[in-house]
């Protein structure tokens, strides 16, 4: 029998360490070529990509192979959904949308076996040939949720109150939407929001996560975050840039 692969990711935030996710399109290829890099985890796109159930499969596997953890971001808070998503060999699952005590509730039921959830009784593919698989996945799976509108932030201290959330996760992009600022995330009105959040989930003892320009990160973990999500497509844009610079005209 082999042992359940440990979730590094989740290992490191409980460590209080600080972890490192690049987000952006994937491949199984491209992710062999992350592991390179001195990352954590691997963002799958699934609800604003194109990854779906058919891919997960391979993708959390490169991942594996890679030494990162999978981490798939659905595209509803819906059991089945989540469920899912892991018995197809996600380490963890990120959840948007989680407005409410409520809803926050359900995501750790969908995620979790007996006797925290009843996420659906079934091995994933992360437990094949794993003895006790059932007994041994909760404490693997990494649970994140999205705090993305300003209803979740009025509602930030009842969200709060639950437990088996690895990560309160605070998305810049939709929360300024909800502000009225439609494609606003840099908005300074916006920003403070996000700055106030994230003090409301550390001063809970809670681990807060955000999307993070790689200029900002340093501004972000002074204020307490250790779960840093960032866009990878900005090293080509500034390698492209470098390029064209430097060809001689």
């Amino acid at each position: 029998m082999k042992e359940l692969r440990i979730n590094l990711t989740k290992e490191k935030l409980h460590n209080s360490e600080i972890v490192k996710v690049p987000l952006g399109p994937f491949s199984s290829d491209l992710i062999e070529h992350f592991s390179t890099l001195n990352l954590d985890g691997i963002w799958l796109e699934g609800e604003h990509g194109p990854v779906d159930f058919s891919k997960i499969p391979d993708l959390t596997r490169s991942c594996d192979l890679s030494n990162l953890t999978p981490i798939v971001r659905v595209h509803q808070n819906d059991p089945g959904v989540i469920y899912r998503t892991l018995d197809l060999g996600a380490q963890g699952i990120v959840v948007p949308h989680v407005n409410t005590k409520e809803e926050a509730l359900a995501v750790v039921d969908a995620s979790k076996f007996h006797p925290i959830g009843h996420r659906g009784s079934f091995t994933s593919r992360q437990g094949i040939g794993v003895e006790n698989y059932f007994s041994k996945a909760n404490d693997q799976t990494l649970v994140i949720v999205l705090i993305e509108d300003i209803l979740a932030v009025n509602n930030i201290d009842e969200i709060l109150e639950v437990d088996n959330i690895d990560v309160f996760f605070v998305a810049p992009g939709d929360l300024a939407q909800t502000m009225g600022f439609l494609g606003g995330a840099s908005n300074p009105e916006v920003k403070q929001v996000v700055k106030n959040t994230i003090k409301k989930i550390v001063s809970k003892n809670k681990i807060a996560g955000t999307l993070s320009p790689l200029n900002e990160i340093n501004d972000f973990i002074d204020l307490g975050v250790t779960f840093i999500a960032f866009s990878w497509i900005s090293w080509i844009q500034t390698g492209a840039k470098s390029l064209n610079e430097n060809i001689k005209k």
